[in-house]
Formats: C-alpha cells, sequence, structure tokens
C-alpha cells in the first residue's frame, strides 16, 4: 500500500538516523503505532526509543497543520491559505531576484530530505532560481569523510561494506562514535562481534556507553586524533608490520604518506595526545594481529578543522596494513542523518549535480542538463559551503528558502547565526514543526512526514531504501514535492516538477546514469522485493554493489591513494582565559537540533535539557556540586546548564549536548573554523573557561 489510510500494517523506515531502521505501521485509534519488523536485516527488528515514540510527531498537538504567514500589522506568524503563503514565497524570491541577482537568493537544504525532495530542491536552485547558492546541513555531519573518501578511494559511500560485515571482521577500531546512544541498534553488530572472537578499540576523550564495552578505550585530548592515528602508523612501520605487498599492487603514493608518518613517533603522540605509549603498542598489536580489521570513523574525528587530514591519517593506516579493498576489512564512515549520504548524491550540495557529478565537470553538466531538458551553460556554477552560505545572510543573501533544517540550534557560533537570519529581507521555511528557525520565517510551510509521504533514502551502507506512505496527512499540509512545484509555477515553470515522488525518482535514476553514484538500475518495486539496493546499480540486472573496492578502487588507475598528512593543532587552543576543552554530542534520547523529539513526552522524561559533563577534579576547582548550574563561556558566547560530574571524562574537557535552544544551546559556544578541503566546521574543540552560575 503506497497511498491513503492505514488498512493493515505498512512496511516502512524510521525517521531519524542513518541506520533507517525498519518498522511495521498499525492503525491504533486515531493514528498509528509502531511494531516490530524483525524480517529487516539492519536492524532486525531492534529499535531506539526515538523510533518507537515517532508516531508522536504525526500529532497536530505538536505539528503544524497550516501555513503561517508573517503580518506586517502585528509582526506575528498567522494562518494563512496555501495560495496566499505559495504566492508570498514566490513574491519574496522574485522580488530579491529582480533587485540583487539570482545569488542573492539562498536555498538551505536538509539531511533527512529523501532522495526525491533533495533532488527537486537542488533542480529549483539552479533552474528555476537560477541560483549558485545553495547546501545543506549534511555539510555539518561527514563531509570530511566524504572528502577523504573521495581522495583517498576515489568515491565516497559511508560504509563500503554491509553492517553485516562487522561481526565477522577480527577487530573494529571506532573513532569518535558512541553507538550506544547515537544508534542504539547497530551496537549489536560490536557485540556480536565480541561474541565471535574479535577485540573492539574505542577512540574518544569520554568514557561513553559504546567505550565501556571496548577491549582498549583510547581517550585521546579532543583534536589531536590526527596526532593519535600518525603515531599508530608510525608504531605499524616501526613493527615491521605493513602489507609490502598490498601496498605495491593496490595502491600509490606510500613513500610520501610514511615519511610523514615517521614524525610523530610514540613519545611526541603521548605528549600531544596523553594517550600512554603501552596503549598505543596495544592498540597497533590488536589491530594487526587480526586476520581482517576495520576502522570506523564519525563525527568525533571529522568535526574539526582538520578532519579530512584526520579521516585520511586513518585510512592511511587500512592501506598501510592492507586493511582495504578485500571482504571484512577497510575503512567506513558512519553516516549521522537519516539521508545524509542519498541528500548529497543529488544536488543538494554547493559543488555536486546528480548522482554524484561534479558541478563544475562539463561532461557532468552535459549530462543532468539533457535530462533537464536546458543548456549547460544555464546551470550555475558551486555556489558557498553551508556555514558560509549563512554567514552571508543578510549581506550578499538577501533572501532564503530553508527546507528541513534548524541552523538556529545547530549551526556553530549560533547566535550569529541567528542574527544573520533575522537581517534577512525574507526567509521561506518548509517543516513539520515550527522550529526556533521557523519562528524567525516571513512564511511557514507545513509539509508532509515520514508517515505521511512515499520517498527513497540511502542509509550508511548505501543501500537506496523505500519509505512508504501509511497514512494520509492533515488537509491543510502538503509534500516538499508539492510545494517546490507550485512555487515553479509561479515563478514561470509550468513543467519540470512533478508531484509523484516515483515520477521524480525516475528522472533521478536518468540524471544519475553513468554517474559515480548511480541509481539507474533501481527502482520502486525492486527496492520493496529486495529489502533495499546497494549503489551503484546502472541497469536493472545488475545485483547492486553491497562490498566497494574489492577488486579496484574507484580512481582512473584503480589503486587507492595514500595522502601524506602531518598532525596541526585545533584551530582554537586552549589559554590562560580559556583553560578548558569543549566537546559536544548527542544522548540518547534526542536526535539532532531536536525540533521534534524535544516534543515527544516520553523522550522529554528521559532527557529534559542540557547538562555540562565534567571531571570531579574540574568541578572542585570550580566548586560546583552535581546539579547545579556552570556556565561556559568562549569567544563566541556563554552557555548554561547543570553540572553532571563523572570520571568518564578527561579532566580538562567537557562535553555539551548540543539538541537544545535557550541559554544551554551548546552551538553558541562553537567554533565555525572550516576545514579547507570539506568546509567542516570544527564542532568537537573549541577553548572555553568554566564559572559558576548559581541562580543564573
Amino acid at each position: 500500500m503506497l497511498g491513503g489510510m492505514l488498512t493493515a500494517t505498512t512496511p516502512t523506515h524510521c525517521p531519524y538516523c542513518s541506520l533507517q531502521c525498519g518498522m511495521n505501521l498499525r492503525a491504533a485509534g486515531p493514528g498509528v503505532e509502531v511494531v516490530e519488523r524483525a524480517d529487516f536485516p539492519v536492524n532486525r527488528g531492534a529499535l531506539c526509543g526515538k523510533g518507537r515514540t515517532a508516531p508522536a510527531v504525526l500529532s497536530s498537538r505538536v505539528r503544524l497543520v497550516e501555513p503561517l504567514v508573517r503580518r506586517p500589522a502585528t509582526g506575528r506568524l498567522e494562518p494563512a491559505t496555501w495560495e496566499e503563503a505559495l504566492q508570498a514565497v514566490a513574491d519574496g524570491l522574485r522580488r530579491t531576484r529582480q533587485d540583487h541577482g539570482p545569488d542573492a537568493v539562498g536555498v538551505f537544504g536538509g539531511g533527512g530530505l529523501t532522495n526525491e525532495k533533495a533532488y527537486a530542491l537542488g533542480k529549483f536552485a539552479r533552474l528555476v532560481l537560477g541560483t549558485s547558492q545553495i547546501d545543506y546541513n549534511g555539510r555539518f555531519c561527514m563531509s570530511s569523510a566524504a572528502a577523504a573518501h573521495q581522495r583517498a578511494f576515489g568515491l565516497d559511500r559511508g560504509l563500503p561494506f554491509p553492517l553485516e560485515d562487522i561481526p565477522r571482521t577480527g577487530c573494529v577500531v571506532l573513532v569518535g562514535s558512541n553507538l550506544a546512544e547515537t544508534m542504539p541498534p547497530a551496537l549489536r553488530y560490536l557485540t556480536e562481534l565480541k561474541e565471535n572472537g574479535g577485540k573492539l578499540i574505542v577512540v574518544d576523550p569520554r568514557r561513553t556507553r559504546t567505550a565501556e564495552q571496548a577491549d582498549l578505550h583510547l581517550a585521546p585530548r579532543p583534536g589531536t586524533d590526527l596526532a593519535l592515528a600518525l603515531g599508530l602508523l608510525h608504531l605499524v612501520v616501526a613493527e615491521g608490520r605493513t602489507d609490502e605487498e598490498f601496498i605495491r599492487d593496490r595502491t600509490s603514493g606510500w613513500e610520501d604518506a610514511r615519511a610523514a608518518a615517521m614524525s610523530h613517533w610514540p613519545a611526541l603522540v603521548e605528549r600531544i595526545t596523553g594517550v600512554p605509549v603501552p596503549q598505543l603498542r596495544e592498540a597497533v598489536g590488536m589491530f594487526c594481529d587480526a586476520a581482517d580489521s576495520m576502522v570506523l570513523t564519525a563525527r568525533g574525528p571529522e568535526q574539526q578543522s582538520k578532519g579530512t587530514d584526520t579521516v585520511g591519517a586513518w585510512i592511511n593506516l587500512c592501506l598501510a596494513t592492507g586493511r582495504a579493498g578485500r571482504p571484512l576489512s577497510g575503512y567506513g564512515c558512519l553516516t549521522g542523518q537519516g539521508n545524509g549520504q542519498g541528500g548529497r548524491e543529488h544536488g543538494q550540495k554547493a559543488d555536486q549535480l546528480p548522482g554524484y557529478r561534479k558541478l563544475d565537470d562539463p561532461a557532468a553538466r552535459s549530462h543532468v542538463a539533457a535530462v533537464w531538458g536546458v543548456d549547460p551553460d544555464v546551470l550555475p556554477g558551486p555556489g558557498r559551503s553551508a556555514y558560509e552560505l549563512l554567514d552571508a545572510l543578510g549581506t550578499d543573501i538577501r533572501s532564503l528558502l530553508l527546507m528541513g533544517s534548524n541552523p538556529v540550534v545547530s549551526a556553530p557560533r549560533a547566535a550569529h547565526i541567528q542574527e544573520r537570519l533575522e537581517s534577512l529581507d525574507f526567509l521561506a521555511v518548509a517543516d513539520v514543526v515550527l522550529s526556533e528557525t521557523a519562528q524567525l520565517a516571513d512564511v511557514v510551510l507545513p509539509v508532509t512526514q515520514w508517515a505521511e509521504e512515499t520517498g527513497t533514502l540511502t542509509n550508511l551502507e548505501g543501500r537506496v531504501l523505500l519509505r512508504r506512505r501509511a497514512i494520509d496527512p492533515p488537509a491543510g499540509v502538503r509534500s516538499d514535492l508539492e510545494v517546490l512545484s507550485g512555487l515553479a509555477e509561479l515563478l514561470g515553470w509550468e513543467k519540470g516538477f512533478p508531484t509523484d515522488a516515483e515520477e521524480v525518482f525516475d528522472e533521478l535514476r536518468r540524471a544519475s546514469a553513468g554517474g559515480p553514484a548511480d541509481y539507474a538500475g533501481i527502482s520502486y518495486r525492486r527496492i520493496a522485493e529486495e529489502d533495499g539496493v546497494f549503489w551503484p546499480c546502472p541497469e536493472p540486472a545488475h545485483p547492486g554493489t553491497p562490498r566497494l573496492f574489492l577488486e579496484r578502487f574507484a580512481t582512473p588507475d584503480g589503486r587507492a591513494r595514500f595522502v601524506p598528512v602531518t598532525h596541526r593543532a585545533a584551530a582554537e587552543e586552549t589559554d590562560d582565559e580559556y583553560p578548558v576543552v569543549l566537546t559536544t554530542g548527542r544522548v540518547v534520547s534526542q536526535y539532532q537540533s531536536g525540533a521534534q523529539t524535544r516534543r515527544v513526552d516520553e523522550l522529554n522524561a528521559a532527557a529534559p535539557g542540557p547538562f555540562v559533563e565534567l571531571h570531579p577534579r574540574l568541578a572542585q576547582r570550580l566548586g560546583v556540586a552535581e546539579g547545579e548550574p556552570v556556565a561556559v563561556v568562549s569567544r563566541r558566547g556563554r552557555a548554561v546548564a547543570p553540572a553532571r560530574i563523572t570520571n568518564g571524562i578527561r579532566p580538562d574537557t567537557v562535553f555539551m549536548p548540543f539538541h537544545w535552544a535557550g541559554e544551554g544551546r551548546a552551538n553558541t559556544l562553537t567554533n565555525p573554523a572550516l576545514d579547507p578541503t570539506s568546509r567542516m566546521p570544527e564542532f568537537k574543540v573549541c577553548a572555553v573557561r568554566l564559572e559558576r552560575a548559581t541562580g543564573a
């Protein structure tokens, strides 16, 4: 069943993280309830609390059910008809384009949008608006890993192997990921790894619930993961543990990468990272003694101003030991957002066209332009990355269309970004709920969500999945595809923006054909029959590609490329005024900016608000007790939240989750310093000082 009201159970997928766990929906009173879908291979029926409670956000009590327009007379957002709201958006975007040129109009998307929506949004920006200024919040997710993948392997897919391979390897190094809280159903893969006799090494400055499962926990100072990886590679070389045959036959650039690593000797790495030399040697032994090994990274090493090089150093470790391009070994990235993978493949990223084609490649432009029925010269060039786009609001960019993102909470230096949003001539937001960003808009468009629409998403394995419509949305709600189609028509494009998701997907398939992320052989029917299809899949008879690089890498010569990298400091080091390092992350019962999960009573009961996690020695110096308010101050602002005192964090580090707005907004503090390659902001490292805030 792909439409209408739910009559039995509908197989679908969770609306949250990139696992895209399978679930069934069935009628329950006026709404729906989640029931187990044990046959889906990724989660095998398991769900976290967010997935189980996802239907709560479908309620009209918490979600938007009619368009809102800001009335000049009152300055408030008030109900409006769809016709009035769409006309107001079209007029606002048209006026900016006429007065200031097409690049004065910006478009900002989201990593939760389906492939069809991401594709249509990129097409809308480049054809209807003619703007180069489009990017999305996935730039804040795994862009550093994507850039490192491209440099080393010639292709970016989060995991080049399915999750089912993880328990069958011999050793996993998990870097900067707390799977127990960010992707709880995935923790079983690590549990099964250990049950099978494999070893788990966790790299994290905090002793998280995931780190507690590890055979070895390495706790480096935040921002020093690059030195740690280089130190491990130094020991691999010094102990004669390199795979010379693999290096000779399947790689290039080893000599320079080895020379760079050899300048990071163990004692130096211990001074930089705080990880003792014996632990470095133990990690190398575990990793190399196993017949097969994997390195999996997440936001910890990636959300840094040197994130691309940091991921590159871990890839170099895999290549030097022959742990790549063969079964049960390799490097992979644990994508975060629900469609963080597919969302960047099909056109809402500043420099990319559908199918992972590069916007500055003449052949790519010609192919996509032919599918769209336009001259390639019509397509604008690459635009700004996400933070740079947001930073330009109110100056170079005067109007913004935003879909499925909440940068008031999620962007670094968030108070500044909020000011930039407030300075716009015109802001339109399409969302499910009235987020903190939507509250600033001139027009708010209520759109359908996961259970009310059909569309595809691509999970962290590169598995393209079908999320099926189970129930009808409220009468006053439209899909994002309907929004883009309506706006395109008002702006002079009567054709080219269909509202049927399957029709959009079929066009996406043609646009991706022959590209790195080739979906040409994937259809809705096939996805439904096969529990998803792994890209690349260039034709209907192709089986899909669950495991990449087994015969050759996606580089012109088929060889993986070593990239020489050296450690460098974070963009902002501690000093006498700001002597402590802040790092940020997630908790199990909230998701991303919290725009949806903070509206679910059960989740709020489990995680009611922000906190500052600090070591007892740091708390004693500050004179603060458990639960007392603590002010965390950086060069960009001040946040206040209750203290949570634990031995599970380094004494020189504090941690804050980033799901909340208001005075506990962690991203008020974070540093927007950008990685020079990926343009990823340095969320994970900034210098702060702590102050008692009793009575704040």
